[in-house]
């Protein structure tokens, strides 16, 4: 190494001169390195700047799902500032219950059951409308949406009426009384055990309002009642009263309940047997003051009075509110049963006024069926508040959307007891023209849910007792996923009856209304567009589903309709491109009622999907002289259950489908049904076109759609007409008879009845045909079997699917009324 050190000295010392210009060369060198490193730097300060944005927008594309829209609510009165409607029975769950408008309301509710036909565990004792408790019958009667409610249930041999009515006073949302009473139904009369008791509970509970407290109390009664207080009720009671009846035994408990799902399980919990002495009957009772183990510092929020009686037995429950202090008589008896009379009186005259049904020379059981299917539907409106869950692609797991109330018609109260998009669009039809103001609340809600990317989620399951009838797969929904835009139908259907009568009030909501609307349009034109201009796509089909015949497009409304075999990207569906058709045309008509200039691009954009010749070139089929969906499609598909392994436990032998011919892009026209007359249910067709003259005569055919009881929804030549598309899953939209697709097409028959041309002739006879039949046929099944039903038979007519299903196949009214 010191040999090394003397070379290099040396070295230098010759080679001064160019150590010299080395050093200058060293500086170049270090000045570079210098720029390098600043260079390098700054690069290193903008990737990571780069990743940051990324990964915030990232962040931010994350939160767009559950991110509420900007702008103002269109519902800008609730809760007490709309005192007429504050109270109700909101719970169309349940068979009677009433609560009010409030976020956290104190729900009230009742559970029956007759002490000799109780089983073990509980089974017999009625709360939930469930159809496994298999009720002869039961719906409202008569029912006017806000003021009074008059409800028949048929449970075996005995007959329950269930009624309320309102009245307005103090500054807490008024007061009501319920009145349930019991006996023997009059064809059984002689046949029950005169010494039949019934057990009829009254309950109230609160959700999760920490300021409110409810007790048991006697205050007033010989029969324990219900105090209590909250922020926005005050103080009240509930106080219970037989009228010309006697009660053989009263108890009442009073105890924590662990939510509004499991209050049925905390009755069946508390009930014991009791026995007055050795010689009397035993009977069962309620525990009286009862507090759960771990539950000791909650405080009391369920109390629930039990009357036992003889039959026939009624009682009036009179809630009352200390802020009324002008009661001149209570609510009750007498006076009860006059005050009903009056509301009725009043009903029938309002309904004959609104509908005409008895001036078209409809008898009295068909004006019986058609009060009884409007009261369902309007009576069926609850008041729900929590939060869904939603995903995005953006998103790992799901995610709460933001907490928010939901005031909105059901389609089942057994099945559906919850907000459904593409069905609230149609209950509004019906609503609407009974209730304007009520109807535009109802929607003003539905867009208060929109979040900032203009979506709503198509189904809306708030709060516990909804989520407790819901099965776990279908809970989460997913930003990508749309539903019939059918709110544009009620829209549509407002500016024409009521156009030039639109108060200040209402004007004034429309424009709040507005911006949602454009932005649920914006969404629906950049989500669900198709591979080509001016073709539409329902998202949410699964290409991966191997135990579906025909993979669902529940997006569609039309679950298991038969669309192209193998879902890509590159289909086409003509329903869709319809919707968008009526929603474009919807918008401009709007825009221009509220003067803005947007109206124009709406306009223009209805004037390019109206345009039959580009639809034609998208959709019609000259094969099958239809229109048809497009995708990559072979009908040469079918299920089958694979071979058992040997010496394999516990394979799945769930049928799997199997592809007996590989697809090919193409129109799916051999299929027909709903889907591929879109074109005329919604009037979008031009009424002297050919092709409407060509579906005229197919939905006429008894081998395509035409049944005595409706237009089916699939012909009987389709491929999977009538079969099951799983091994667990029945046909649903597969040759059924709809009623809100039969009310569209008797609708469009009414439009283009009255356009003078070639297909006038053929649309009014076929219109008076179908009108006839699908009416006929719904009140024959509705008192044939005591409901209004899902879906009925092709072939029999009979009611399938759920029932009551009084969503939109009350749209039966209008059929009546013709009011379209």
């Amino acid at each position: 190494m010191a040999r090394q050190r003397k070379h290099l000295s040396a070295a230098n010392k010759e080679g001064k001169g160019r150590y010299s210009s080395s050093s200058g060369s060293s500086s170049s060198i270090a000045r570079s390195l210098q720029e390098n490193y600043f260079y390098w730097r700054q690069l290193l300060l903008i990737v990571v700047i780069g990743i940051a944005v990324v990964f915030g927008y990232i962040g931010y594309l994350e939160t767009r799902v559950n991110t509420p829209f900007d702008s103002k609510k269109v519902v800008s009165k609730r809760g007490l500032s709309v005192p007429e409607l504050f109270w109700g029975s909101y719970r169309p769950g349940t068979y009677f219950g009433l609560k009010t408008r409030d976020p956290f309301s104190l729900v009230t509710g009742l559970m029956w059951y007759f002490p000799h036909r109780l089983e073990v565990g509980g089974d017999g004792i009625r709360h939930w409308c469930e159809q496994g408790d298999n009720l002869s019958k039961y719906g409202w009667l008569q029912h006017d949406g806000n003021n009074f409610g008059l409800q028949e249930i048929l449970d075996g041999p005995f007959i329950l009426n269930t009624s309320f009515v309102k009245r307005a006073g103090g500054d807490h949302g008024g007061e009501w009384t319920a009145r349930i009473s019991v006996d023997v139904h009059p064809s059984h009369k002689g046949k029950v055990n005169v010494n039949e008791q019934v057990s009829l509970i009254w309950y109230a509970t609160l959700d999760e309002e920490t300021q409110s407290n409810i007790a048991p109390t006697n205050l007033g009664t010989d029969i324990t009642g219900i105090r209590g207080e909250t922020l926005l009720l005050g103080q009240f009671n509930m106080k219970l009263y037989p009228y010309k009846s006697s009660v053989d035994h009263e108890s009442f408990l009073s105890t924590v309940a662990p939510g509004l799902s499991h209050l049925k399980e905390t009755v069946i919990s508390s009930l014991k047997i009791a026995q007055d002495n050795p010689t009397s009957p035993k009977k069962l009772i309620l525990g009286g003051e009862y507090i759960p183990v771990g539950t000791e510092k909650k405080k009391t929020n369920f109390v629930a009075v039990q009357l036992t009686a003889k039959l026939p037995f009624i009682v009036d429950v009179a809630y009352e509110s200390k802020s009324n202090l002008n009661i001149n008589e209570k609510l009750i008896g007498d006076v009860y049963t006059k005050t009903m009379e009056w509301h009725q009186n009043r009903f029938n005259q309002r309904f004959e006024a609104t509908f005409g049904l008895k001036s078209k020379g409809y008898e009295k059981r068909e004006i019986y069926f058609a009060q009884a299917a409007l009261s369902n539907l309007v009576g069926g409106i609850g008041y729900f508040y929590g939060c869904s869950k939603v995903q995005s692609y953006y998103t790992s797991d799901p995610v709460n959307y933001w907490m928010a109330p939901l005031f909105t018609a059901v389609p089942s109260r057994s099945f559906f007891p919850r907000g459904f998009l593409w069905d609230e669009g149609f209950h509004g039809l019906l609503i609407c023209q009974w209730d304007l103001d009520t109807e535009l609340d109802i929607m003003g809600h539905w867009f208060d849910l929109m979040n900032v990317e203009g979506w709503i989620p198509r189904e809306q399951i708030l709060g516990v007792e909804s989520l407790a009838k819901v099965p776990s797969e279908f809970i989460v929904q997913r930003n990508t996923n749309a539903n019939p835009p059918t709110f544009f139908l009620t829209l549509d259907y407002i500016l024409d009856r009521y156009e030039e009568d639109l108060s200040y009030e209402r004007f004034a909501l429309l424009e709040r209304l507005y911006p949602r609307l454009q932005a649920w349009y914006y969404w629906f034109n950049t989500t669900q567009t198709g591979p080509v201009p001016g073709s539409y796509r329902w998202r949410g089909r699964n290409p991966l589903a191997q135990r579906e015949l025909n993979p669902k497009t529940l997006t569609s409304g039309l679950d298991d309709f038969p669309r192209a075999s193998h879902p890509t990207d590159l289909e086409m569906h003509i329903d869709i491109y319809c919707w968008m058709a009526v929603a474009s045309k919807a918008m401009a008509r709007l825009g221009l009622l509220l003067g803005r200039s947007s109206y124009l691009k709406y306009q223009q954009t209805a004037d390019y999907l109206l345009n039959n010749d580009m639809m034609d070139r998208l959709h019609w089929s000259n094969f099958s002289q239809s229109y048809a969906d497009y995708g990559l499609h072979t009908d040469a598909v079918k299920l089958v259950r694979p071979k058992p392994l040997p010496r394999q436990q516990h394979q799945n032998l769930e049928m799997t489908r199997k592809v007996l011919k590989q697809p090919e892009y193409r129109l799916v026209d051999t299929t027909f049904g709903y889907v591929n007359i879109f074109p005329f249910l919604l009037q979008i067709l031009d009424a002297d076109s050919p092709k409407l003259s060509k579906i005229l005569t197919d939905i006429r055919d008894p081998d395509l759609l035409w049944s005595d009881y409706g237009l089916r929804s699939l012909a009987k030549t389709s491929p999977l007409y009538m079969t099951r598309n799983t091994e667990h899953d029945p046909p649903y939209w597969r040759g059924q008879v709809w009623i809100n697709i039969n009310f569209l097409a008797v609708q469009a028959l009414a439009h283009y009845s009255k356009i003078k041309g070639p297909n006038q002739r053929q649309a009014r006879r076929v219109y008076g045909e179908l009108r006839s039949n699908v009416i006929n046929n719904v009140i024959r099944q509705y008192y044939r079997t005591g409901y209004i039903w899902e879906q009925y038979s092709d072939k029999s007519g009979e009611g399938s699917g759920c029932r009551p299903f009084t969503g939109w196949s009350a749209l039966t009214v209008l059929l009546m009324s013709e009011r379209f």
